[in-house]
C-alpha cells in the first residue's frame, strides 16, 4: 500500500488531499465512520483515486441526489457497512420573492458565507426561479441560517425541509451526432448545447465552461472521446465516438444530460 507521501506526489490539491488522507487514517484507527466536508468534483476525483489505493478502507459518496456536483465522502474500514445515511446532509429552503430581482446560485452562496457558513459546508444550490432556492448543507447550522435575512435586495427566510421536497428532476438525456471540421471545444459544445458558436465562445471566454471539471477559457481547446464538458446551468455533455469522414471531417456522437 502506498504511503501518504507517495499519494500526495503530483497532487493537484495537496493540502486538501492530505486532510482527507488523515481522515481516512482516523477512520481506520478508530473503527468509526469519518465524513469529509463537501468536495468539488476535481478534488473528489483526486481523493477517490488516492483512496482506491488504500487497503481495508472504503468510502461512500453523496450530495443529496445522484447527480449532485458537490459531495461528501464517508470513510470507514471495509468491515463497517456504508450507505447514504452515513454521510450526513440537511436540506434547507431559502425563500423570498425574487420576481423583480432574479438571483444566481452565487448570490445564495455569498449570503450563506456572510452568515458564517464556510464554503466546504455548503453543497449544491438548487434555484427555484422567483421563489428562492434549496440548499444542501452539513447538519448543525441552524444558528447561522437564522442570520440569513437577505439575498441581493430581497428579504428571505431559511427553513429546513424534508428530502421528499427536494426539487431536482432526473436528468434528461439527449443523444445526437454532429459533423464538424475540427474537435474544437467551441464547435462541439455549440452543437451539443444547441447554441450559436459565437455565443459559446462568449461563454467559454467568460469562464462558464469546464472540461473534465477543469475550467477552460480557450475556445480552440481540442476534445477527445470520453471528455465531459460542463456548461453552468445547462448540464453536461459527454463526447462519444469520433470518426473521420471521407471528406476528412469529424463525425462525433454526443450525449447531453440536462
Amino acid at each position: 500500500m502506498p504511503s501518504h507521501h507517495e499519494l500526495l506526489e503530483d497532487a493537484q490539491f495537496p493540502q486538501a488531499l492530505k486532510q482527507i488522507l488523515n481522515q481516512s487514517e482516523q477512520a481506520f484507527k478508530t473503527w468509526e465512520v469519518v465524513v469529509t466536508d463537501f468536495l468539488d468534483p476535481l478534488l473528489r476525483l483526486e481523493a477517490i483515486a488516492a483512496l482506491n489505493q488504500l487497503t481495508d478502507l472504503h468510502y461512500q459518496a453523496g450530495g443529496g441526489y445522484p447527480q449532485a456536483e458537490r459531495q461528501r465522502l464517508a470513510l470507514a474500514r471495509t468491515d463497517i457497512p456504508l450507505d447514504q445515511s452515513n454521510i450526513g446532509l440537511e436540506l434547507w429552503a431559502i425563500a423570498g420573492n425574487f420576481l423583480f430581482d432574479p438571483p444566481t446560485d452565487t448570490d445564495f452562496h455569498q449570503a450563506l458565507m456572510m452568515a458564517g457558513i464556510p464554503t466546504d459546508q455548503i453543497g449544491d444550490i438548487i434555484l427555484l426561479g422567483d421563489r428562492g432556492a434549496q440548499v444542501i448543507l452539513v447538519p448543525g447550522l441552524e444558528t447561522a441560517l437564522s442570520q440569513v435575512k437577505q439575498v441581493r435586495t430581497v428579504p428571505v427566510n431559511a427553513q429546513p425541509q424534508a428530502w421528499q421536497e427536494l426539487r431536482v428532476r432526473p436528468p434528461q438525456i439527449k443523444t445526437l451526432t454532429t459533423v464538424e471540421a475540427s474537435l474544437r471545444l467551441d464547435a462541439l459544445a455549440s452543437a451539443g448545447f444547441g447554441m450559436s458558436r459565437s455565443k459559446m465562445v462568449e461563454m467559454i471566454n467568460g469562464g462558464a465552461v469546464r472540461v473534465n471539471w477543469q475550467p477552460i477559457n480557450q475556445p480552440s481547446h481540442l476534445l477527445k472521446t470520453g471528455d465531459l464538458v460542463t456548461l453552468k446551468q445547462r448540464g453536461h455533455l459527454t463526447i462519444g465516438s469520433i470518426q473521420v469522414t471521407k471528406k476528412e471531417r469529424y463525425r462525433v456522437e454526443l450525449s447531453r444530460a440536462s
